[in-house]
């Protein structure tokens, strides 16, 4: 039944527009919120809980004690070093309504799929003009799956282009539901080893691996490798990683994505203490090694998105 529900709630935590390295062409992305993974280098820790969740960015805070008054947990505090106890907070958002400066503010927003379509399609022309259209990313889309399947339906109502970027980590029903209305599917592996992947993500990757192939047999693929170190910057890991996208079907082109801390700043405006540490970046001649052994295996290497 292809028929749209257009009432069909998620929760988002933005919306980002003119993406090049997403998908062909310029592409806008809808971020959705809440992720079943728990990766120590995730670059968006505001995506891995599902619900809206209190930031606060203290360079903006002007001390002026409104939303202490109007807190009903007493969660806030000057003498607390991240303001904010998460402990106390329950995500109710009296806080940022009287915030003059938008110290504190509400990550991620129920939408219906109705009000995220109108929102895409202010860009519409340069979908056409460029060969562009709409990736679904996160967070974890699959996570909503029924959200991200009426997206996914309502884009292609409207003749756009669609992709995914995922983990990968659902059920075999999700993928056989959502997947008919992908063309493209950016798909992560961090790891082919059990226990490296699941010390680093938090999840076993079997239903990922199992999932991944699946979806190789649905819709056009490309792999991407999270290179990062002291996890999967070795030769043993990627050469396993290209094994089994030899097993999936057309797979041609990986990525390699190499660390970055881009997203480190996050973790503090979240009241959270940033995983990696001092993890250092990996140098260049590392990464040029690591793309020639997955030439050498057959596929088209390219180093970022």
């Amino acid at each position: 039944m292809n028929r749209v529900e257009y009432d069909t709630e998620g929760v988002l935590f933005n919306i980002q527009r003119y993406s090049l390295h997403d998908g062909p062409g310029i592409r806008t992305i809808p971020f959705f919120k809440g992720c079943p993974l728990a990766c120590k280098w995730c670059s968006n820790p505001e995506s891995q809980r599902p619900q809206p969740e209190l930031i606060y960015k203290k360079n903006d805070c002007i001390r002026c004690g409104k939303c202490i008054e109007v807190c009903p947990q007493n969660a806030l505090s000057p003498d607390n070093p991240y303001f904010v106890d998460r402990e106390r907070c329950v995500q109710c958002g009296e806080c940022t309504k009287v915030c003059p400066t938008q110290a504190l503010e509400m990550k991620g927003k129920r939408m219906t799929v109705n009000e995220v379509i109108r929102e895409l399609q202010k860009e519409e022309n340069l979908f056409r003009r460029s060969g562009g259209g709409v990736t679904l990313s996160g967070g974890e889309p699959l996570a909503q799956p029924e959200f991200a399947r009426e997206l996914l339906k309502a884009c292609k109502a409207k003749g756009w282009h669609t992709a995914i970027e995922t983990t990968g980590f659902t059920t075999k029903e999700v993928v056989e539901d959502v997947f008919p209305w992908i063309d493209l599917a950016l798909t992560d592996i961090k790891a082919i080893n059990p226990t490296v992947h699941e010390q680093n993500t938090g999840v076993n990757n079997s239903r990922i691996l199992e999932n991944l192939l699946r979806i190789s047999f649905i819709t056009k693929v490309i792999v991407r490798i999270p290179l990062v170190p002291g996890v999967n910057d070795n030769e043993e890991e990627i050469r396993s990683i290209a094994e089994f996208a030899k097993l999936m079907s057309g797979v041609d082109t990986i990525h390699l994505l190499p660390y970055h801390t881009f997203g480190e700043n996050k973790y503090t405006l979240l009241g959270r203490i940033y995983p990696m540490g001092d993890t250092p970046s990996l140098a260049e001649n590392k990464i040029e090694k690591l793309k020639k052994i997955i030439e050498s295996m057959g596929f088209h290497c390219h180093i970022g998105g």
